[in-house]
């Protein structure tokens, strides 16, 4: 009876000129193959460990401290400035940083370029240096560029949602051996950055209950979060030529994981980190990262790398990274054990001064020690205490303005 009920119940198939067309691939923009020789060339090229920075911010109405968006006003006030560019939103702008040799270096040049873009701007819009804004629902408008309205045209919920701004950091690894070992190995360390570098704990004015909630939003996207490790470099050209001849994506730019190999560029690419609000503390995150790069390439050179970690064990890390950011603690990735976050964090920051020391970015990476006690997400929680949301979005504003006026 049960069963010819449930029978009873199934409807009829449609007629099959009565079906939905099946969705064409979207049409993404014609691109070469990726090759095994392309990537070898990259990383032959490139200078050991320098830094190349790209820092997102938010244009804001200078009134209410809304998101503003005004990209195709701001551009042309900068007359055409490389270090400039337009994000996927058109309340974005990003800075990109020329090549440096050390994080000292670094945060002297994001000085310059916020410095520049304040005298631009004369106060017609404010920025923003955050990875959310805390209470702003301004953030659908997608830049009229091809790229990003193609995104936006595939990735049609996830790309009118959020705004999210990240800080991602380019590291130059020579040899592309070298380079993808560095790789798997820098991915067990994805928590450790991102919980360092969390300062997104609003959202649509309310307190997510994240430090770090822009990877959530960024998780709406395929290929993103904890990357996966790739045996060879054999392994990664078939994974993209796969994707590319299949409709799926056009090409590597398109992998939107926190830690990505660039085979144009020739280095490894860091995006687990929210954008900074103060340039001190983008700089100290900087100089961990090279440090923690050269550790690593030297350990490789030496033979004492260590195990590939599996990437769902990695996750799980991040997953409490994003969500306490240094207030919480992570399992130990070979032994089990379980360590406060602030301890794992001063112990590496102690393993990796020396390196630091080689690029003359001592003090930079002692800064890390002061984000330790009270990272970007944490000072937004004491200004929301006191203040509220609207305070918090003013004192974010104040923060990455006066961080131009830093002496650089």
């Amino acid at each position: 009876m049960v069963a010819e009920t449930l029978r009873l119940r199934i409807p009829a198939a449609p007629p099959p000129d009565s079906l939905l067309p099946i969705a064409d691939p979207p049409d993404w923009a014609a691109t070469p193959a990726l090759t095994e020789a392309d990537c070898a060339s990259a990383f032959s090229r490139t200078r050991p460990f320098t830094i190349g920075v790209e820092e997102e911010l938010m244009l804001l109405d200078p009134e209410t401290l809304d998101l503003a968006p005004a990209i195709e006003e701001v551009l042309p006030l900068l007359d055409g400035d490389p270090r400039f560019t337009r994000e996927l939103r058109a309340a974005q702008l990003e800075i990109v940083s020329p090549i440096c040799a050390s994080a000292a270096e670094v945060g002297r040049e994001l000085v310059r370029a916020r410095r520049l873009l304040l005298e631009r701007l004369r106060g017609r819009h404010r920025l923003l240096g955050a990875g959310t804004h805390p209470c702003s629902s301004r953030h659908g408008v997608i830049t009229q560029a091809e790229r990003y309205l193609q995104i936006a045209d595939e990735y049609v919920w996830a790309a009118s949602r959020s705004l999210v701004c990240g800080l991602h950091v380019h590291v130059g690894v020579p040899g592309a051996e070298r380079a993808l070992a560095v790789y798997n190995a820098l991915r067990s360390y994805v928590p450790e950055l991102a919980a360092l570098g969390a300062n997104s704990p609003f959202s649509d004015g309310v307190d997510t209950g994240m430090a770090s909630v822009r990877p959530k939003f960024n998780e709406i996207y395929p290929r993103s979060g904890v990357p996966p490790a790739f045996a060879s470099w054999t392994d990664l050209v078939r994974f993209v030529e796969w994707g590319r001849s299949g409709g799926l994506f056009p090409d590597h730019s398109h992998f939107w994981w926190e830690l990505r190999l660039h085979p144009v560029h020739g280095t490894i690419e860091i995006r687990a980190v929210d954008t900074q609000t103060c340039v001190e503390d983008a700089a100290a995150i900087v100089a961990f990262i090279q440090a923690l790069v050269a550790e690593l390439a030297e350990r490789f050179d030496e033979g004492r790398l260590g195990p590939c970690h599996e990437t769902y064990w990695i996750t799980e890390n991040a997953w409490r990274a994003h969500r306490y950011g240094v207030r919480g603690w992570l399992v130990d990735l070979d032994t089990g054990d379980r360590v406060t976050t602030r301890d794992r964090l001063a112990s590496l920051v102690d393993r990796l001064e020396p390196y630091a020391d080689r690029f003359g970015s001592a003090d930079e990476l002692n800064g890390v020690r002061a984000l330790l006690a009270g990272n970007g997400a944490d000072r937004q929680r004491y200004v929301f205490e006191r203040e509220g949301i609207p305070g918090v979005t003013r004192w974010l504003a104040e923060q990455t303005e006066w961080s131009a006026g830093e002496p650089g």
